[in-house]
């Protein structure tokens, strides 16, 4: 009789063992099935870096790590999103981007927005021109799904390492639903900004990105973003730029402008090797030196889009009919030199540089 209640006892222990783990399971597929399925596309850069020496901060090698390698190291990810895929689009110390790459990587960026099994997209970026990428991507990707930009001050190797942690939260908002419609985000430090006002202001600090003007978008705190602004002005799914079929964007430069300036013979020497459009990093209001002024109506008059932009840190470009009612120049608005570059690049696939009164409302649009 022992025996026998030995028996009904032990099988009836499996029983509930089999049935706690079916009940586990099922609460563990539920939960997988409730978080957000993230691509992460890896570029390189300084949260792909890494030292000779955890105390070392400089001089180390940018993009010695692969992005399946840095997510490996953040085990705490999967407990917030599932990680679709980690895939490499390039592996470049960030001053090294080139059009090729932003091409590539909108492309690609596209194509997993589009499958209704992926969320958001995040993209492990060095610091140099990340701003850059993420501007050129949120005119160019046709999603309104979250595209989060991520990188370090630091590298992996470095005792402070400042990239796990803002990669975790770039997952963090690439995964939340509140997170749609904002365009492409730029998140380091815990502060979310949008790709058209964020700009490098440091070159060491964590701290080291900035919306002068227009401040961040938000923070990232406890797992959860939190906004405060909107982007206004037209990105994403509102831009009317198609880049599917562009293979080489058009050829623009940026001439830079300074007290004695000798920018005449860089202008020259830009219209020389092909230009399509110039970029006038100017003094002030993107004025321009009398010395580098018939340059630039010269290179107009050759048919060479002409932009105004300024070396100043915050501030409008206001138009001004002596520069661009009188000589077809177009004024830059709030954009930086690098970003104005990127829009004109992306006008010039659309419109001659002679349609500089086009050109302008893409400049007072986005």
């Amino acid at each position: 009789m022992k025996i026998f209640i030995s028996k009904i006892l032990l099988a009836s222990a499996f029983i509930v063992s089999i049935s706690n783990f079916a009940i586990s399971a099922e609460i563990s597929d539920s939960a997988s099935q409730s978080k957000a399925n993230i691509a992460i596309l890896g570029v390189g850069g300084t949260i792909a870096g890494q030292a000779q020496s955890a105390a070392q901060v400089v001089g180390y090698k940018a993009a010695a790590l692969s992005v399946d390698d840095i997510v490996k190291t953040i085990p705490e990810i999967s407990s917030i999103a599932n990680i679709s895929l980690c895939e490499q689009i390039a592996q470049i110390d960030s001053k090294d981007m080139t059009d090729f790459i932003w091409l590539t990587l909108a492309k690609r960026v596209n194509q997993l927005l589009s499958q209704d099994d992926i969320d958001g997209v995040v993209i492990t970026h060095g610091t140099d021109t990340m701003e850059e990428t993420a501007y050129f991507l949120n005119l160019t990707v046709k999603s309104d799904k979250p595209v989060i930009l991520v990188g370090a001050m630091r590298p992996n190797s470095a005792i402070s390492a400042d990239g796990p942690r803002n990669l975790y939260n770039a997952v963090v908002v690439a995964g939340s639903k509140n997170s749609k419609g904002y365009g492409v985000m730029v998140l380091l430090n815990d502060r979310i900004f949008s790709a058209r006002t964020v700009t490098k202001t440091n070159t060491i600090l964590p701290s080291a990105f900035n919306s002068i003007d227009f401040g961040a978008l938000g923070y990232v705190v406890e797992n959860e973003p939190k906004f405060y602004n909107k982007p206004v002005r037209l990105h994403t799914v509102d831009s009317e730029f198609d880049i599917s079929k562009i293979k080489i964007l058009p050829k623009v430069d940026i001439v830079y402008s300074y007290a004695g300036t000798h920018s005449d013979e860089a202008v020259k020497a830009f219209v020389k090797f092909g230009a399509k459009g110039i970029i006038h990093a100017g003094t002030g209001d993107g004025s321009i030196h009398k010395s580098t002024m018939l340059s630039l109506i010269e290179a107009k008059r050759a048919g060479i889009a002409i932009v105004r932009s300024t070396r100043v840190a915050g501030g409008i470009v206001a138009k001004d009919k002596n520069y661009d009612d009188n000589f077809g120049f177009i004024s830059a608005d709030s954009l930086n030199p690098q970003k104005a570059k990127i829009l004109l690049q992306l006008a010039l696939t659309k419109y001659q540089a002679k349609d500089n009164k086009k050109i302008q409302e893409l400049f007072e649009k986005y």
